[in-house]
């Protein structure tokens, strides 16, 4: 088998990896959204509560977090796939960090763009989501590009669910040649063909909200 082949065998787990991220997205964003938002918005006991929750997913170690859900869950008759635990975890996970990228985000915003919000007669919610939220995520844009990679980048982890994902095939053929080296390397060669363009991706549209950011302050 040559390191074409090996290639070849590789990318035939994408599909699985891509299904992880898409899944995992489908958790993280809301996730980071919401809890984002209401830990710049709650004092008191119920910021307490929701930082719990964030830290929660945001300090725990994705591998024990996988095994935990994977293994323990049956013990109290709930059953989940390994498709739904690999990207519920690594979806909260990612979440968590993004919580905080949100929470910057509306912290940073001048003082008078929520008192012009309310001297138009917006609501607190209709402010909130037409004229700080807005703001909030294009200024952390760059670091959505880069919690993107770390999730894409943390899917290497969801083959020890024995998930077919494109580390799993790595794996077998690892196994089935005897020589890891060649399979590993590819699996490498694969992550960074995937991931480098979203960096290329992230350098820029930083660049660009850096440079709009001068246009307004000048």
């Amino acid at each position: 088998m040559d390191f074409v082949d090996i290639l070849g065998n590789i990318w035939s787990g994408f599909g699985t990896t891509a299904g992880v991220v898409a899944l995992a997205l489908l958790y993280g964003i809301p996730f980071a959204l919401v809890f984002g938002t209401l830990q710049h918005e709650l004092t008191g006991w119920r910021r307490f509560a929701v930082t719990s929750f964030i830290e929660f997913w945001r300090s725990s170690p994705i591998i024990v977090l996988l095994f935990v859900f994977y293994y323990s869950l049956p013990m109290i008759r709930i059953e989940l796939s390994a498709l739904a635990v690999g990207s519920m975890v690594l979806g909260m996970n990612i979440g968590g960090y993004g919580t905080q990228a949100v929470r910057a985000g509306l912290q940073a915003l001048d003082r008078g763009q929520k008192e012009a919000g309310i001297s138009l007669g917006l609501s607190p919610l209709q402010n909130l989501l037409l004229v700080q939220m807005p703001q909030a995520l294009r200024a952390g844009i760059p670091t959505y590009i880069n919690l993107l990679i770390q999730l894409i980048k943390g899917t290497v982890l969801v083959s020890l669910l024995s998930l077919a994902d494109m580390t799993f095939r790595a794996k077998e053929i690892a196994q089935i040649t005897f020589t890891p080296a060649p399979a590993y390397s590819a699996l490498l060669l694969s992550y960074l063909i995937i991931c480098y363009p979203l960096t290329i991706l992230g350098r820029y549209l930083e660049q660009r909200h850096g440079s709009t950011e001068r246009r307004q302050d000048v």
